[in-house]
């Protein structure tokens, strides 16, 4: 792939001067000065080289709004936090507690809401109004509390589930809002549950406590007011973030001094990355930023203690506000299943009104001969008075022999069919879990299956929604390259340095090493010993060059213990792996950073020990994509350092002194772009006093700032960054999870579009896109980064314009393939707007969908954008709490149980441990799943409507009184015993195509997209077949014993075993995959009927005794036998042929292959399964 084949269509306005109220990200800055240390957004550290060329076009107007840190707040929109004053802070307006609550159902609302849910199955509706008809003395065909006990329990067996979900959400809220907390009181810290926390109070947690509500930093045990924090229930990420606490309120802490003070601050919202507030303290007013907020379960690190305020409490929390909370879901095809359960019942009411109606006729017909008619006989003549025998008139009659119909046609809706899905996910699920292709070693985890009525829809899946960190990557970065003044160093490597096991520093008797090693380069190890020597230009500039790795970054060196007591290994933690592989990097070279405060570092270059004072610090922003840090040296000499992507970098960097160092550069990094590396290039200048004083003054003033800050501080680093000579650059491995680009590879070529949903910075989404092969060089990039409104509606038409243009070539190939990449602050003013329905046309024209820097609620945004516009079935995955509203609001959601928390596994309906798993759960489980559950469904429907219109034909022939000749014992065993549990074993362990043939060719996924195995065609197939079948298992005995003297129980048997037989060999007829079990449970089932048969004729107070007897020892029961299954299962066989032959499926063409071993590679089958995806 060459670079310049890469389009890309940046629909960004160009220099935007403001911020919109929810941009994740403004620049944070930290000045080691006397007084002064501040930082004011939530860092991004981690640069990516975009690798193409950009035609920008679109909005280009400066957006008018301003952001939140360039207005005032308004007291419309703000709350009063009284410090250390909860009954002042609340005395106006009563905030919300701190109590949480994550559970569906109360005690009270239990019953009610779930019952509701409940019947949200039509069937459910359908078996209420039948045993409420049976409770009328009129219509009581069967027992009272029969009628209602099948019901009650598919009732009873559900809400005990549902109850016992709910139960553990329960105690886990219990849990978390029953844990103590060290809380003010009176001027002494007190044990205080978690709930009974109030807006206002002052709270002490220590190291590794989790933090029960946001609270804004007043003091930390760093004299400088530093702490920090790990987010993993908040962002999922597990590397260490900075937050800070103001100066004004550092020193009173620490000298115990009390705290009076007010904060406005903005009303509770869902910004996760934005905060905006002030304090007034001490008559001064100081400003308040996200790096100051720290959020409930945000864990404290590294720092032995903090103090906050309560700003925002309980549900008004901001994880607790992007909670969208537990969703109710229900499998696409039982929703689908409810339209053909209506038409049954139509189909019901059709059979129930033509057996009423000629049961009119008949009464009118024979008004005459009733009162004396034998088997009807209307009068009563025992008594003195002559009454009627329960008649009503011919009308009301009539309506009774309808209800009656409906009793006893009931079991055309089969009840039976929900209790026998519920056997089958369960069986479904077992396999799932046991199947060894989703078993992780290294975490020793297996597949879980959390939620059991969504089995099929895995084999549905059109659109998929995933995370990226710790989802599709295992967030380590290695580093692989280096190109130091112009000369690529990336050749021999080697695991060790002098051969000894890796660099390691010599400090107080103990011997430091890194906890990760670094394969090296021999001859950059060789280079890099001459260290900062002025006679040896190479040596200064490598030596430049790794003191820029190891310095400009904001990594907290950590000292772990080993079983070697002399023996220390130096963990690396930083909020970006992208800064501790670099700092890793730097260590196996010789330069180990082994210690930060917040004023110094120290780093051991070869064996030297060196302090340098951090002056300050800008770190990365999304507009300039760079950071740097100001070094004063030992020598009194001050200079900058800047590292970021080359975009930005070669913006500030004077060619001028370097021009042939920068052209070998550029190549270097082409070349490292080239394979999916992250690339970033580092620069440096010396500044003169003059310099350094003129920024510290604008950087103090900046931060002093309470209007604008962002926009000042921004400025103050683009005035610093400049003139700088350039050092070199490097090349990071993102490390993905194993075999996740042939993953992506695999569920596109299954038709599933894959959407990646991040948190992350642009760049770094595209370079994991890259690498993961969901981009490719040749795809168009429409880029869509907005502050505004209107700014994102021009975008938006000029990409639709873009993408409908005509394209030359098939449409399969990637050069007429778009990809769009869009950021959360545009899709702030998208979302719930008049806008979604230009992104949703858009984002369908594009094969790739990238969103960047998205909140966990614009997550599940997304996911609905498809929801409410089509009928296909989403998937969304990921493995950290900012992912759980988005794997709630999906059709199915997975969890990774990966490093990053157990809060998205808690909130899915499926869990494992690798991305690359979702092949086989997909492509093989689903497929099985949905064809199984599919043909299940449909053999169900059929094997009742068969006894249902048996019984009415038989009412047909018998003046319309409902009488039946079939043993009531074997109506209720029917459904029982006869034929419920070949088709339970069936729907477990048959597989219509091999795991090799579904994982060889994905094209195979699309059946269950175009609902093969399940549609309203199949449906009506299905009944016809079924009418067919009825009237030949009815109308063969009728004919063959007609006019002979046989009794009803005798036929009545004759056609239990008929019908019993024709279901169950047409259920081996589509059978492909046959076991002992299936062999077993179908011809068993065969077996237990005759049995059963045999038992009930044979008691004495039954009616027909003896019957299966006399009638088995006439050879014309068996000639009916065998001509009923003949000649009902010949149309079916015939039209399967006919079809197999003429008409395959992909499926059956990869059956066929699969039996007659051949290797399904001739252009004709290729040709078919591709067609579907045009």
């Amino acid at each position: 792939m060459k670079l310049d084949e890469t389009k890309s269509l940046d629909l960004q306005p160009q220099k935007q001067e403001s911020e919109p109220p929810s941009l994740h990200n403004s620049s944070s800055h930290r000045s080691i000065s006397s007084n002064s240390l501040r930082a004011n957004s939530i860092k991004e550290v981690g640069f990516v080289d975009l690798r193409s060329k950009e035609v920008r076009y679109g909005s280009r107007g400066g957006s008018t709004s301003m952001s939140m840190s360039q207005r005032e707040i308004s007291d419309e929109d703000s709350r009063l936090v009284y410090i250390n004053d909860p009954l002042k802070t609340n005395e106006k307006v009563e905030f919300s507690g701190n109590s949480i609550r994550t559970s569906k159902y109360s005690v009270l609302t239990f019953l009610p809401r779930n019952l509701f849910e409940q019947f949200h199955r039509v069937a459910y509706v359908y078996f209420l109004v039948i045993a409420i008809l049976n409770q009328l003395p009129q219509l009581a065909v069967f027992g009272r509390f029969a009628s209602i006990l099948p019901l009650t329990m598919v009732l009873l067996v559900t809400a005990i589930k549902d109850a016992y979900e709910d139960w553990r959400r329960h105690r886990s809220d219990w849990i978390e809002n029953n844990r103590l907390s060290s809380v003010l009181v009176n001027g002494n810290y007190e044990q205080k549950k978690s709930k009974d926390i109030q807006v206002g109070e002052i709270i002490k947690f220590s190291a590794n406590e989790t933090i029960p509500c946001d609270i804004v930093l007043l003091s930390t045990s760093d004299p400088t007011g530093v702490a920090y924090i790990q987010t993993i229930n908040l962002d999922g990420e597990s590397n260490l973030k900075t937050r800070y606490a103001k100066q004004e309120t550092v020193s009173r802490i620490h000298e115990n001094e009390k705290i009076n003070g007010v904060i406005k601050c903005e009303k509770p919202n869902r910004n996760i990355y934005g905060f905006l507030a002030y304090m007034e303290i001490d008559q001064k007013r100081v400003s308040l930023g996200p790096s100051n907020i720290v959020l409930r379960g945000c864990v404290l690190k590294n720092t032995s203690w903090a103090v906050g305020v309560v700003v925002y409490t309980g549900m008004e929390t901001k994880v607790m506000l992007n909670n969208s909370g537990a969703q109710s879901k229900r499998s696409l095809l039982e929703a689908r299943m409810n339209r053909e359960i209506i038409f049954l019942s139509l189909f019901l009411v059709g059979l129930c009104t033509v057996v009423s109606i000629c049961a009119g006729v008949w009464l009118r017909r024979h008004r005459d001969e009733l009162d004396i008619m034998p088997f009807y006989r209307r009068k009563d003549y025992s008594g003195e008075d002559v009454d009627n025998f329960k008649y009503y008139g011919w009308g009301m009659e009539i309506f009774f022999t309808f209800l009656m119909s409906v009793i006893v046609f009931q079991i055309m809706i089969p009840i039976a069919l929900y209790i026998s899905m519920e056997l089958v996910r369960v069986g479904q699920a077992y396999f799932m879990i046991r199947d060894d292709n989703m078993y992780d070693e290294t975490t020793d985890s297996r597949f879980q299956c959390r939620a059991l009525n969504m089995n099929e829809d895995l084999g549905q899946i059109k659109y998929v929604f995933s995370d990226k960190t710790g989802t599709l990557t295992e967030n380590k970065m290695e580093f692989q390259y280096a190109s130091i003044a112009g000369v690529d160093y990336g050749g021999e490597k080697t695991d060790f340095y002098e051969e000894q096991g890796g660099y390691f520093a010599q400090v107080d008797g103990l011997v430091l090493r890194p906890l990760m090693k670094v394969q090296v380069d021999r001859e950059l190890v060789r280079l890099s010993r001459s260290g900062n020597d002025a006679d040896t230009k190479t040596g200064k500039q490598i030596y430049d060059f790794f003191l820029a790795l190891a310095a400009c970054n904001t990594i907290v060196p950590i000292v772990v213990d080993t079983s070697d007591p002399v023996e220390k290994l130096i963990d690396y933690q930083g909020e970006s792996p992208d800064e501790q592989a670099l700092v890793y990097a730097a260590a196996a070279y010789g330069f180990m950073l082994i210690e930060r405060t917040s004023g110094h570092i120290v780093i051991d270059i070869h064996g030297d020990r060196q302090r340098f004072n951090v002056l300050g610090m800008h770190e990365f922003d999304s507009e300039r994509k760079r950071m740097s840090v100001i070094l004063g040296f030992p020598n009194n000499t001050v200079k900058v350092f800047v590292k970021g992507a080359d975009t930005t970098m070669f913006n500030v960097i004077d060619e001028a002194l370097n021009l042939d160092i920068v052209t070998a550069t550029k190549a270097h990094l082409h070349s490292y772009s080239s394979v999916g590396l992250r690339t970033l290039v580092m620069g440096m200048r010396e500044l003169s006093s003059q310099e350094f004083g003129q920024w510290r003054s604008s950087y103090e003033a900046a931060t002093s700032a309470l209007m604008g800050r962002a926009s000042l501080l921004r400025k103050v680093a683009i005035n610093l960054e400049k003139n700088l000579s350039i050092l070199g650059a490097s090349g990071i491995e993102d490390k993905l999870q194993q075999g996740v680009p042939e993953a992506i590879e695999s569920l596109r070529t299954a038709n599933i579009k894959v959407w990646v949903l991040t948190g992350d910075k642009q760049e770094t989404a595209i370079s994991i896109g890259y690498s993961s092969k969901l981009l490719t060089g040749k795809m168009t990039k429409i880029v869509i980064n907005n502050n505004s409104k209107e700014s994102c509606r021009k975008s938006l038409e000029d990409a639709l314009i873009t993408s409908s243009a005509p394209r030359t070539g098939t449409s399969r190939d990637d050069a007429n393939l778009f990809a769009l990449i869009i950021d959360g602050t545009s899709l702030v003013y998208i979302l719930d707007s008049e806008l979604e329905e230009q992104l949703f046309e858009l984002a369908s024209k594009c094969a790739v969908v990238l969103c960047c820097r998205v909140a966990p609620l614009q997550k599940a945004g997304i996911v609905m954008l498809i929801k409410k516009r089509t009928k296909d079935l989403t998937l969304a995955i990921g493995d950290g709490a900012n992912d759980v509203s988005m794997i709630q609001k999906a059709d199915v959601g997975i969890g990774i149980s990966g490093q990053e928390g157990r809060q998205a596994v808690m909130a899915s309906d499926f869990a494992m441990a690798q991305f690359r798993f979702l092949v086989p759960l997909l492509l093989v489980h689903g497929h099985w799943n949905y064809q199984r559950m599919g043909y299940m469904i449909l053999y169900n429907f059929y094997r009742n409507a068969v006894f249902v219109l048996v019984l009415f034909w038989y009412a047909l022939f018998t003046a319309f009184t409902l009488s039946s000749a079939i043993n009531e014992w074997s109506s209720v065993l029917y459904s029982i015993i006869y034929t419920s549990v070949p088709t339970i074993v069936v729907g477990i362990l048959d597989k219509d195509l091999g795991r090799a043939s579904l994982l060889k060719y994905p094209q195979l996924y699309g059946a269950g997209q175009r609902q093969e195995s399940y549609n309203s065609k199949l449906f009506w197939v299905t009944i016809a077949d079924t009418l067919w079948q009825s009237i030949v298992a009815f109308f063969v005995p009728l004919l063959a014993y007609w006019k002979s003297d046989i009794d009803g129980p005798s036929i009545g048997d004759l056609w239990t075993l008929a019908v019993v037989f024709l279901v169950n060999l047409h259920l081996a007829m589509d059978v492909t995959t046959w076991t002992w079990i299936i062999h077993a449970s179908i011809w068993g089932s065969i077996v237990a009927t005759i049995i059963c048969v045999i038992i009930i004729d044979a008691i004495v107070i039954l009616p027909g005794y003896w019957a299966i007897f006399h009638l088995a020892g006439d050879g014309m029961f068996w000639i009916c036998l065998i001509g009923i299954v003949v000649a009902a299962l010949i149309p079916r066989f015939v039209v399967k042929t006919l079809v197999q032959r003429y008409k395959p499926s992909d499926v059956q063409i990869a059956g066929e292959a699969e039996k007659f071993g051949a290797i399904m590679e001739s252009r004709n089958a290729e040709i078919e399964m591709n067609q579907h995806q045009r």
